[in-house]
C-alpha cells in the first residue's frame, strides 16, 4: 500500500477525517459488512498513529480572561476585539490577536457593523497630512434629539494630527457667533490652529466666523458642496461619536446632553485606543510628539 502524501491539502483533509471518525468508533466496532476490526487495526490501514487518534485536547478554559474580556465589552459596547485586546494589554495580560478573537466570538461578545456605502467622488487633489498636532482641525455639525423628542446640535472638532477632540459643543441651536464663542473658550486650554478645515454651512461663511478667523490669525479652508469626503477626518470622527455615544445613549435634558458628551470626549482623547496611532490615544500620541503635552482630566478605569 502507498504511503499517503501527508503534504497535500486533500492528503491532510482524509487524515483528519479518518482520526475523528477512529477517535468516535470504540475499540472493536464493526465495519462495513458486519466485520469487527480493532482501533488499532484501523489506524494501521489509513497509518494513523493510534495516539493522535487517542489525543484529547486540553485547551486551557481562561475563567479570569474571559470574566475581564465580558466586563470590558460590557462598558465598551461598541468595541470589537482589536481594541478589547490592546485594553486587555494595557491592564498586564499576555495575549494575541487570535486568542481574544476566539473567547470573543465562543462569549458571543461579537459587534455587528454596517457595510460601508462606496463613494463615487473623490478628491481631485488630495490635502498633504498634518504633520504636527494644531496645525490643521477638522470642525462640522451632527444632531440628535432628546427623550422628548427636542432636537439639538454638536458642535465637533478634531485636530486631523493627532485624532484629539478639543470641543464638543452642544445647544439647541449653533451660529455663527456661538461657533467662534466656543472656539474661544477651547483655545484657552488647546490653543489655536493654523487652519480649520470646515464645509460651506451658514455658520461657517458667517461674518462672525470671518471676523473671528481675521483677529485670531486662523485660516479656514472650505471643502467643495456636496463633497463630505474630502474631510474624511471628520467623518471618521462623527460615526465615532454617534456609534459609542450618541447611538448608547438616551438624553433627558441639554445639560443631560453636555455632561454625557463632554465624559465621552474626555474618554475618547484620554484612554480611547487609535488604530492609526498605533493604538495609542489622542492624549499620549500628542504628548510623544511635542515638548509640552495636554493633560485631561483623570477618568474612571473601566
Amino acid at each position: 500500500m502507498d504511503a499517503p502524501d501527508w503534504t497535500s491539502r486533500s492528503s491532510g483533509r482524509r487524515c483528519q477525517e479518518s482520526s475523528e471518525a477512529c477517535a468516535q468508533a470504540p475499540a472493536g466496532a464493526s465495519g462495513p459488512g458486519g466485520l469487527s476490526i480493532s482501533q488499532r487495526r484501523a489506524c494501521g490501514l489509513v497509518q494513523l498513529p493510534r495516539s493522535t487518534c487517542r489525543y484529547e485536547g486540553r485547551r486551557p478554559e481562561y475563567a479570569a480572561l474571559r470574566r475581564r474580556l465580558r466586563e470590558l465589552a460590557d462598558a465598551r459596547q461598541r468595541f470589537g476585539y482589536r481594541r478589547l485586546r490592546v485594553l486587555l494589554r494595557r491592564q498586564g495580560w499576555p495575549v494575541n490577536h487570535k486568542l481574544v478573537y476566539r473567547l470573543n466570538t465562543e462569549e458571543g461578545l461579537s459587534v455587528r457593523t454596517k457595510r460601508r456605502t462606496k463613494r463615487a467622488s473623490h478628491l481631485r487633489v488630495v490635502l498633504p497630512a498634518a504633520e504636527a498636532p494644531k496645525e490643521r482641525w477638522s470642525m462640522d455639525f451632527v444632531a440628535d434629539e432628546l427623550a422628548g423628542g427636542r432636537r439639538f446640535r454638536i458642535l465637533k472638532v478634531v485636530d486631523q494630527f493627532s485624532r484629539l477632540s478639543p470641543l464638543l459643543e452642544v445647544d439647541f441651536s449653533l451660529t455663527g457667533a456661538k461657533v467662534a464663542t466656543a472656539l474661544t473658550r477651547a483655545a484657552a486650554t488647546y490653543g489655536l490652529p493654523r487652519s480649520i478645515t470646515v464645509d460651506k454651512g451658514s455658520e461657517f461663511f458667517s461674518k462672525a466666523m470671518d471676523t473671528w478667523a481675521y483677529r485670531n490669525g486662523v485660516r479656514l479652508d472650505f471643502i467643495r458642496s456636496g463633497r463630505p469626503v474630502e474631510d474624511a477626518y471628520i467623518e471618521s470622527f462623527n460615526g465615532r461619536l454617534r456609534d459609542e455615544c450618541l447611538n448608547a445613549e438616551i438624553f433627558f435634558s441639554i445639560e443631560d446632553a453636555r455632561k454625557k458628551l463632554e465624559r465621552w470626549r474626555i474618554d475618547y482623547n484620554a484612554d480611547r485606543a487609535h488604530s492609526s496611532l498605533g493604538n495609542l490615544a489622542p492624549v499620549e500620541f500628542e504628548r510623544r510628539s511635542q515638548k509640552n503635552p495636554i493633560t485631561e482630566p483623570e477618568i474612571l478605569n473601566l
